[in-house]
């Protein structure tokens, strides 16, 4: 069931479980387009093709606050929001180890493999490299892990869980980038849990937050009641 946390005639800000894709891959899986058209077709009786946006996407072990545009202005308008750097997406994490530098920016250069879809670290000079940008905030540590929000100013596949593994901390729970030596089958700790954009019609600023699932490991270590998020 799709969990809906506010919607009107241009958006739709939804809540994507872990493990469900954003868009229709190989697998074949219900994806979250699949599960946004089903529930406005089912809303509004729509017999025939329903128009979902796809504005962003998040990895499929990612969850968190998506948004969906419902009309063409609507994912065009956002989509150059994102583009202006009008767009704010803010990231909950739980990494392996504790950062050395509390608040940092970290840029790199990526590049993703279509041989086994992984995204690696690479030279600036590197055919089909993309600019990386996040910086990111420790705000609680516990023992071997640390819990960190993360600012994401591009939006490279993967690109959190690349460049937090290429300082050595990889995200908690991460079998692909090397994070799951404490996970012991945990899933990914990884959560968008804030967005901040300008409505693409109202021109009012939105803000939406939504915290990852505080009763499951590895969230349950930290008090977010405590934390200035």
């Amino acid at each position: 069931m799709l969990n809906v946390i506010y919607e009107d005639n241009h958006i739709l800000v939804v809540i994507k479980p872990q493990n469900i894709p954003t868009q229709a891959d190989i697998t074949g899986d219900t994806c979250m387009v699949d599960m946004v058209e089903s529930y406005l077709r089912e809303k509004y009786n729509k017999p025939g093709n329903v128009y979902v946006g796809l504005v962003h996407r998040l990895d499929r072990p990612t969850g968190g606050l998506m948004i969906f545009a419902k009309t063409d202005k609507a994912a065009k308008r956002l989509s150059e929001s994102i583009k202006t750097k009008d767009f704010e997406k803010m990231y909950l994490t739980v990494v392996n180890g504790e950062p050395r530098d509390k608040v940092a920016t970290l840029t790199n250069y990526l590049k993703k493999s279509s041989r086994d879809n992984m995204v690696r670290v690479v030279p600036e000079l590197t055919t089909g490299a993309k600019y990386a940008e996040l910086s990111y905030e420790t705000l609680e540590v516990k023992e071997k892990v640390s819990l960190v929000r993360v600012n994401l100013v591009t939006g490279r596949s993967h690109q959190i869980r690349v460049q937090m593994k290429h300082i050595g901390h990889p995200v908690y729970g991460d079998v692909r980038y090397g994070g799951d030596i404490l996970a012991k089958g945990h899933n990914l700790a990884l959560w968008s849990y804030k967005i901040r954009f300008i409505h693409p019609t109202t021109k009012q600023t939105m803000t939406f937050i939504s915290l990852p699932p505080e009763d499951l490991v590895p969230w349950s270590a930290f008090n977010f009641k405590n934390i200035q998020l």
